[in-house]
């Protein structure tokens, strides 16, 4: 199953690289959001399998967001990811707990590494890769 992602993220040019990069690696970007009401329209109509959020959205706060993707009732999987250009242990004091499937350096976006998020998540790891 290819697995379908939103990302959220305020930086235009990333998102358009993000969106190379992974689906260069066989996923598919469903959609794209800067803004948190942005996000939440989207991730209700487009239902993805994976939304990544940008822990610094601007004025609005990624980990508030993924918290709340991370609780949206529904059938299908309903995996969140947060991405920083920042290392987690330098967010230690903004992601006590990464909600969702845990977090992801935007310097190793791959693909794989958003697989391998989802399947410790899933097992019940969870955490960063």
């Amino acid at each position: 199953m290819t697995l379908r992602l939103l990302l959220v993220d305020d930086n235009p040019p990333f998102l358009e690289a993000a969106r190379r990069v992974l689906e260069g690696d066989g996923l598919r970007v469903v959609g794209v959001a800067s803004t948190t009401a942005e996000a939440v329209l989207r991730h209700r109509r487009l239902r993805p399998d994976v939304t990544l959020v940008d822990v610094n959205l601007g004025e609005e706060n990624g980990v508030e967001l993924a918290r709340l993707l991370s609780r949206a009732d529904g059938d299908e999987p309903n995996w969140v990811i947060l991405i920083s250009t920042y290392p987690e242990e330098d967010l230690a004091d903004v992601i006590d707990a990464p909600p969702g499937a845990g977090f992801l350096s935007k310097s190793q976006l791959s693909g794989s590494a958003v697989r391998e998020l989802i399947e410790r998540s899933e097992a019940g790891g969870g955490g960063a890769v």
